[in-house]
């Protein structure tokens, strides 16, 4: 597999499916959340609330040339809900639609570096005082719960949603039946997002995050994907955890948002 304009496509489409699920459970179990998306010039604006980091588009100049009629569509359809205009931008999108967005007065706030790696069948059983497992519709909480100690906050709604969401396991990672880690895949079009991996601070360094990241593998290669992503922090300790388990960078990312 090369980097080039036709993985990006496939990476930038999965990661943009994942939030349109997300928001469409949302929207499900809150009606009045006023959760919403929409696909403008190829690319998904997604608004999941005000303060949601899934509210911003995804694949903008990737599937269709970047025009300033479009980004106007894309603008109002986030002011008028009241929300930041932010984009995850590619930088295959090139460099007219990059001088566009200044031009506009964006400015850069978030790099991040976005991996892929062949899916892979099922490797040696690891540890066996670990186990991994797909939660079931009713552990939405006991999910956010997990994750929320791993990230170090809590989060509200966070559980029912992704369990709400289609095409979209969650999983939790236990050592002697006590859950320890947590994590989620999203797929779409044989690629497999992994997302949402996290170890609560007093089990770390004990192997649930390769042994989750073995499971969700596992699991993607059993549904006929043959592609798998992530997203991390650029340079990060995420990235290079990535890069330990045989994920490459495709390319790094730029979030813009318009100056208000």
């Amino acid at each position: 597999m090369f980097s080039d304009l036709t993985l990006s496509r496939r990476l930038e489409r999965a990661e943009g499916r994942a939030c349109v699920r997300f928001a469409e459970a949302r929207r499900r179990l809150f009606p009045e959340s006023g959760a919403e998306w929409i696909e403008c010039a190829g690319a998904y604006a997604v608004f999941d609330g005000v303060e949601s980091p899934v509210t911003q588009t995804f694949g903008l100049g990737i599937f269709e040339k970047l025009s300033a009629e479009a980004l106007e569509v894309i603008e109002r359809f986030f002011i008028e809900r009241g929300a930041q205009v932010d984009h995850e931008v590619c930088p295959l999108a090139g460099v007219a639609a990059l001088e566009l967005l200044c031009a506009r007065g964006y400015r850069p706030i978030e790099i991040s570096s976005v991996l892929y790696r062949a899916v892979e069948g099922p490797t040696a059983e690891g540890s066996p005082e670990i186990s991994v497992r797909v939660t079931g519709p009713d552990e939405g909480k006991l999910w956010a719960d997990v994750s929320g100690r791993g990230w170090g906050h809590q989060f509200t709604d966070f559980g029912a949603i992704c369990a709400a969401r289609e095409d979209s396991p969650c999983f939790l990672a236990e050592i002697d039946g006590e859950p320890g880690a947590a994590g989620a895949l999203s797929i779409h079009e044989g690629v497999a997002l992994f997302a949402g991996g996290a170890t609560v601070p007093q089990m770390r360094r004990r192997g649930l995050q390769g042994a989750l990241l073995e499971a969700r593998m596992r699991y993607a290669f059993e549904q006929g994907c043959d592609l798998a992503m992530m997203v991390a922090e650029a340079g990060g300790e995420s990235q290079r955890n990535a890069e330990r388990k045989g994920f490459r960078i495709a390319y790094t990312r730029t979030k813009w948002r318009l100056r208000r």
